[in-house]
């Protein structure tokens, strides 16, 4: 197995290529072939991850995505965040949330902390 890092994007192209023939007819774990393959994925993942990070969303951006996935209303949200008129003004974001509200989001509807405690997007109006 004649396999090496990926240093440039060059190699990481030629990578691509490689995978995506076995994407077609993807071969069984253990053997010659499913090593590579795994070892070449393993290989393309990590350069991606160095190289094109794809950043955390914004605080009420999570919060409004996790609403749409789970069917939530702004009136799901009091527990985790205070009154109604609170949660407004938070996902208009008129107001910070605090850390109790974060660690509320992120046990209650499984939030990731890591989006939460990022500062927010200033508003348009703002």
């Amino acid at each position: 197995m004649d396999i090496r890092p990926i240093h440039t994007d060059t190699d990481y192209k030629a990578a691509l290529r490689e995978l995506s023939a076995y994407f077609d007819d993807e071969p069984e774990p253990g053997t010659p072939d499913g090593d590579r393959f795994e070892v070449l994925l393993t290989l393309v993942e990590a350069y991606e991850a160095r190289h094109f990070p794809i950043d955390l969303p914004d605080p009420v951006e999570a919060i409004k995505f996790r609403m749409e996935q789970a069917g939530l209303t702004a009136k799901d949200l009091v527990p985790a965040i205070g009154r109604l008129n609170r949660v407004y003004e938070i996902l208009a974001r008129k107001r910070p949330l605090t850390l109790n509200m974060i660690w509320r989001l992120h046990d209650r509807f499984g939030i990731p902390a890591e989006s939460l405690i990022r500062p927010s997007k200033p508003s348009a109006a703002a």
